[in-house]
C-alpha cells in the first residue's frame, strides 16, 4: 500500500499536523540540533497529546516503519530523526502544571528546560535540569540528566516521581515506585528504549529566584595552574555549588578584555544556589586568582539556565566524546591542556564538570543510571560550521578523549555519546545493569521498535 494511502488511515485518528516531503515546512520539521545529522523521514507526526502518540506508534508498528522520537531535538547524536520512517515529534506537547503545595510538577514530553524553569520559578521552585535552555526535558531526564543543581539535589532522573509511557504495543502505562516499578527503574537512566514518555512528574525544591553565578577565565597558558587549584579547592565544597571548567575560545563580549577575545582560555562557570553571602565566600578563592575574564553576580536562576545558550546554537555540526575521571591528576590536566591548545574550531569546547554530592548518595542499584562514583565528567564538544572541516573536528574530540583514557574510569554518560557503537553504550551501565535493562526491554519492546537511540537490544 502506498504511503499516501496509509497516511490517510493515520490522519483519521491523529489530531496534530502530519508533515511529509513536499510540504512547505518539511525542511524545518525534519531538522535536529546537530547539523551533522541530515535525515529525510517519510513523515513527521507532530503530536498534540498522548492519543496522537498512541496513533503514531500503532501506525509505525502496523507498517513496519522505523521510529524516531523527538522532544527538544537536542540529542548530541542526532537521534530525533530518521530516514524513510516516522518521527514522533512531541514539541507541541508543552503542558506544565506546578503544584506549589506539594512542590511537584507535571510536564509533557515536548517541554524544554527553559519552558520548565519559567513555570517552576514562578513559585520559586526548580528541579535539576540541563544547562542549555533549549534542551528537552525528556531525552535529558531519561538518560540521567545533570545541571547546576545536581550536586545539591541529584540527577533529573533522581527527582522523578512518575512517568507516563506509551509502549511499543500502543499501550499507556504509568511508571512509578508503586506502578510498574521495574520499568520505572529502567527509564531513570536507560534512555528512550522502553517507549515514548508523554509526561514526567518531578519533585521540586526551593531555589532562587536569585542565585550567585557567572563565569571567570584566564589565558590557556594558566590552565595547568588553575585546574590544579580547582581540583584541590573543590574537595569538600558544599553541595550548593555547581561548577565546571572548560577549555574555550574566549568570546568577543564586553566583559572579556580585548587582548583575550577570540584567544584560547580556561574558564570556570559556577552556580551557587544557597545563601548568597555564603556563596561569595566559597567563590572568593577563585576570584583571588585575579581572573581577567570575569562576570560574577547575583543573577536570576532562569538567566543562569540560559547562560550557555550562545555556545550551543542549533545548526552547527557537532561531535562529542566523553568519560569520567576518578580525579583530576596533574598528568590528566597536562594531557587535556595539550590537546585543547590544538582545537581547530573556535566554537568547540572541552569541559570538566564536578560531579558527586547528592549524585553519589543515591544507591548504585536504585536507578538504571550508572557511574555515580566519578568525581569529574569530561566531555569534548567539537562544533563547526563548514562541512568540509568534519574530519579535523571529529579527530580533535577523539584525541582529547584518548588523551584522558589513561586516567578515566571506563564509563560514559549516555547523553554525551555520539555514534560509538554498542560496546560504548553498554559501558554507560556496566554488565549487571545492562543485562537487567535488556531483560526489561524484552518484556516491553521485544521487537526493538524503539531502537533509534543509544540502543539496548532486547535480551534473547
Amino acid at each position: 500500500m502506498a504511503l499516501a494511502e496509509t497516511l490517510e488511515s493515520l490522519s483519521a485518528t491523529f489530531r496534530g499536523p502530519l508533515v511529509t516531503p513536499g510540504d512547505p515546512d518539511y525542511e524545518q520539521a525534519r531538522r535536529v540540533w546537530n547539523a551533522m545529522v541530515d535525515r529525510r523521514p517519510a513523515v513527521v507526526a507532530r503530536c498534540t497529546g498522548p492519543a496522537d502518540v498512541v496513533a503514531a506508534v500503532n501506525y509505525a508498528r502496523e507498517n513496519d516503519l522505523p521510529i524516531a522520537v523527538r522532544g527538544g531535538a537536542h540529542s548530541a547524536a542526532g537521534k530525533g530523526t530518521c530516514d524513510d520512517g516516522i518521527v514522533i515529534d512531541l514539541s507541541l506537547m508543552r503542558g506544565t502544571r506546578v503544584d506549589p503545595a506539594s512542590q511537584t510538577v507535571r510536564a509533557q514530553g515536548g517541554v524544554t528546560w527553559g519552558q520548565f524553569d519559567r513555570e517552576t520559578q514562578a513559585f520559586g521552585l526548580a528541579a535539576p535540569g540541563g544547562v542549555v535552555s533549549t534542551t528537552g526535558i525528556a531525552g535529558l531526564t531519561l538518560g540521567g540528566g545533570f545541571g547546576w543543581l545536581t550536586r545539591r539535589f541529584g540527577l533529573s532522573c533522581d527527582n522523578l516521581l512518575s512517568v507516563d509511557l506509551v509502549t511499543a504495543d500502543g499501550g499507556q502505562v504509568v511508571c512509578s515506585e508503586i506502578e510498574n516499578p521495574d520499568l520505572f527503574w529502567a527509564v531513570r537512566g536507560g534512555g528512550g528504549n522502553f517507549g515514548v514518555a508523554t509526561s514526567f512528574e518531578y519533585q521540586l525544591h526551593p531555589v532562587g529566584p536569585i542565585i550567585l553565578g557567572g563565569i571567570m577565565g584566564w589565558p590557556l597558558a594558566q590552565a595547568t595552574e588553575i585546574l590544579a587549584f580547582h581540583r584541590e579547592q573543590t574537595r569538600g565544597v558544599p553541595d550548593e555549588l555547581g561548577i565546571s571548567t572548560a577549555f574555550v575560545t574566549a568570546p568577543p563580549l564586553p566583559f572579556v578584555p580585548d587582548s583575550l577575545q577570540l584567544q584560547p582560555a580556561i574558564v570556570v562557570i559556577f552556580c551557587w544556589s544557597g545563601d548568597l553571602d555564603e556563596g561569595r565566600e566559597v567563590m572568593r578563592p577563585w576570584l583571588d586568582h585575579a581572573p581577567p575574564i570575569q562576570m560574577v553576580d547575583a543573577l536570576p536562576y532562569t538567566f543562569m539556565q540560559s547562560i550557555q545558550d550562545d555556545l550551543a546554537p542549533a545548526g552547527r555540526h557537532s561531535y562529542w566524546k566523553a568519560g569520567y575521571l576518578a580525579d583530576l591528576t596533574d598528568d590528566a590536566i597536562a594531557a587535556a591542556a595539550g590537546v585543547a591548545a590544538k582545537v581547530p574550531s573556535p566554537f568547540s569546547l572541552a569541559e570538566l564538570v564536578l560531579f558527586g554530592g547528592a549524585v553519589a548518595r543515591v544507591a548504585e542499584n536504585e536507578t538504571a543510571f550508572g557511574q555515580r562514583d566519578g568525581r569529574f565528567i569530561f566531555n569534548a564538544i567539537s562544533m563547526w560550521e563548514d562541512p568540509s572541516a568534519t574530519d579535523a573536528n571529529v579527530a580533535w574530540a577523539r584525541e582529547f578523549h584518548d588523551a584522558l583514557q589513561p586516567f578515566a574510569t571506563g564509563g560514559v554518560y549516555v547523553n554525551f555519546l555520539s555514534e560509538e557503537g554498542p560496546e560504548r553504550v553498554a559501558a554507560a551501565y556496566g554488565d549487571e545493569k545492562f543485562a537487567r535493562l535488556a531483560r526489561i526491554k524484552a518484556e516491553v519492546d521485544p521487537d526493538n521498535r524503539f531502537r533509534l537511540n543509544q540502543n539496548i537490544p532486547p535480551a534473547k
